[in-house]
């Protein structure tokens, strides 16, 4: 086995890390093999076993663009339907993005090429060590892109009780840990028996992290309040290119469907509408008077409505996407993590006007104050997200310390029926099973969700229909342990470990000859 893998021709080699980090796509919402992670991985470390440097830095090149390229196919349709680009330049946008991934995803395995590559732990101990590192560093780095992690897929896997102690972060650890074992089994498949003792320990570690987790499923770290909060959501189902249109006709359609739809819900402590449900600022002459008219129903029902607006600060000449509370509902939240392009534009004054992309009508958005402390209802605090903030392990959990409820509003319109709002409420529940929080998760086209403590799935709604569907939540006052650390610890641990495999080497002195020889 070794052999014929170090004979492979680096064409092939690198086609076969592209198609296997492409696989990767399945293990996640909507098809949920996740077993096809670990096979994919596999592959992945016995590409990368007793290579040259560079040869490691190109396979895991491939294997990130493939990793990325499908993954994360689908901002075709935002690029293509509502950026104006061909379907040339949208394919070719993607591409380009995919291949910048790919590079973000191969820089920490430069410390695998430059150190561990031929190293009898390099797989079984750096390999998952730098793939925890790079999820972690993706979570902040150009203000982050923490999507495609691992751990997503194992919503409903043993794997799952680990979440509430390390995130999403630690599942991938252990996910790539045990695929490593198994490619290092592979490999050394022939070998004498004395030499398999180490791998033996790792085998046993290994299965000890899957039946740890499944011990750990049965733990409720956070316990739930029994007061029952009874919630209605409004999913209006706009269609997207009217939320641009910013046309006042059809801003007032969007307002009386709203009304409309929310009157049999006014009996409920919390009515959510999703992020942006008022299609136009919140001082715009037909939206004032309108939220009045709602804060006075809502207050009428002793319920609280939270929407999503666009709030103008004309002092300061800037715009948030927003979350107001309304009636019994109190606060305003100004979004804090910003989508590119979407919501601003990076280096403004070299692209914007380039192409429609870089000047889409709702690219003025404003980074909102990091010391904001959510909403407010009946006195539960809550948690209030809007769209991408979700996918932020430690922004979450971080926030979910002051507060008794998560609140997700969001609009993904902007993907049209693809894979991503699929992807989207998957990392929504592991935010929920982080936190030990329920959490209210609302979006404009749907599905719409309320979940419980544990990630669960309570209700939902459909996809692309206009409706509303009610459920009950609790609060949960406790904290989970990593709510207590977050992912920081995880990074210094995954230092350690590299850290504590180069020492021999770096310690080494070169042998100076004595004098004469």
């Amino acid at each position: 086995m070794p052999d014929k893998i170090l004979n492979l021709s680096q064409p092939l080699a690198l086609l076969i890390a592209l198609i296997s980090g492409a696989l990767i796509t399945f293990s996640f919402a909507p098809f949920n093999i996740w077993p096809i992670a670990i096979v994919s991985l596999i592959a992945f470390a016995l590409l990368l076993k007793e290579q040259s440097f560079k040869t490691i830095l190109w396979r895991s090149f491939a294997f990130g663009v493939g990793f990325y390229g499908a993954g994360i196919h689908w901002i075709y349709v935002s690029i293509h339907n509502f950026g104006g680009a061909s379907p040339i330049l949208a394919g070719f946008l993607v591409f380009i993005f995919a291949c910048f991934m790919g590079a973000v995803f191969t820089a920490p395995f430069y410390i695998v090429a430059r150190w561990f590559n031929r190293h009898a732990l390099g797989l079984i101990i750096a390999l998952p060590a730098c793939w925890l590192l790079g999820e972690w560093v993706r979570t902040w780095l150009l203000t982050g892109f923490p999507w495609l992690f691992l751990g997503y897929a194992h919503l409903t896997t043993p794997l799952a009780g680990w979440a509430p102690i390390t995130g999403v972060m630690g599942i991938s650890f252990i996910i790539v840990f045990t695929a490593a074992v198994l490619a290092e089994w592979i490999w050394r498949i022939k070998s004498l028996p004395a030499k398999k003792s180490f791998l033996i320990a790792a085998s046993i570690c290994s299965a000890l992290f899957w039946i740890a987790g499944a011990g750990f499923k049965n733990i409720t770290w956070a316990e739930p309040d029994a007061a029952p909060i009874k919630i209605g959501m409004v999913q209006p189902n706009i269609d997207q290119s009217t939320k641009l249109s910013f046309n006042q006709d059809t801003t007032i359609a969007a307002l009386n469907q709203l009304r409309e739809l929310s009157t049999d819900l006014w009996s409920n402590d919390w009515v959510v509408w999703p992020e942006a449900a008022i299609p136009t600022s919140l001082t715009y002459h037909d939206a004032l008077p309108f939220l009045e008219e709602m804060n006075t129903i809502a207050s009428q029902n002793d319920a609280a409505l939270f929407t999503g607006v666009i709030y103008d600060d004309r002092d300061k000449q800037k715009y948030y996407n927003s979350v107001a509370g309304l009636g019994q509902g109190y606060g305003f939240y100004h979004k804090r993590r910003l989508v590119p392009f979407g919501e601003y534009v990076p280096l403004e004054d070299q692209l914007r006007g380039l192409i429609e992309l870089f000047n889409l009508p709702t690219s003025f958005i404003h980074l909102g104050p990091q010391d904001q402390h959510g909403l407010i209802a009946k006195g539960v605090r809550i948690t209030p997200a809007i769209c991408y903030e979700i996918v932020y392990p430690d922004l979450i959990a971080q926030a979910a310390k002051e507060t008794q409820v998560l609140l997700s509003v969001n609009n993904l319109g902007w993907f049209l029926d693809s894979i991503q709002s699929k992807q989207f409420l998957q990392m929504a529940q592991m935010r929920a099973l982080e936190t030990g929080r329920y959490l209210v998760y609302n979006t404009n086209n749907g599905p719409s969700a309320i979940i419980d403590n544990h990630g669960n799935i309570l209700s939902r709604s459909y996809s692309f229909k206009a409706q509303t569907f009610t459920g009950v939540i609790h609060a949960v006052k406790d904290w989970t342990p990593f709510m207590v650390y977050g992912s920081g610890p995880l990074a210094v641990i995954a230092t350690l470990l590299l850290l504590s495999l180069a020492l021999p080497q770096l310690l080494k002195r070169p042998t100076v000859p004595a004098e004469g020889q």
